[in-house]
């Protein structure tokens, strides 16, 4: 069982920065892909980046060049640094634990979300 919880979201102006965290319980988490999604009202979740334990990255096209992944094993988090930001990255934001895909169906853990809103 892994529990998740994200944190750093809030209101940017765009142009600007934000970091999200996702704290992850669980002696397991090294094993785990781990990954960010992304839920904007009346739009389907869709896949932001991910992360295997090894350090292979995938990222969606829509954030590559201004968004990194990364995580810190020995304190069960990941991280998504997010720069240049953009009013269309607005979003709820989710950590999940699962495989290294893009694919949603092959996460098994998620978080509550942390908003992300950026302001034109």
């Amino acid at each position: 069982q892994v529990q998740l919880v994200e944190s750093g979201g809030g209101l940017v102006q765009a142009g600007g920065s934000l970091r999200l965290s996702c704290a992850a319980s669980g002696r397991t988490f090294r094993t785990y892909g781990m990954g960010w999604f992304r839920q904007a009202p009346g739009k389907e979740r869709e896949f932001v980046a991910t992360m295997g334990w090894s350090g292979a990255r995938v990222y969606a096209d829509s954030i590559k060049g201004r968004f990194t992944i990364s995580r810190d094993n020995a304190k069960n988090t990941v991280y998504l640094q997010m720069n240049s930001l953009k009013p269309e990255d607005s979003a709820l934001y989710f950590c999940a634990a699962g495989s290294l895909t893009s694919r949603i169906v092959n996460y098994d853990y998620w978080g509550q979300g942390t908003q992300v809103t950026v302001s034109s």
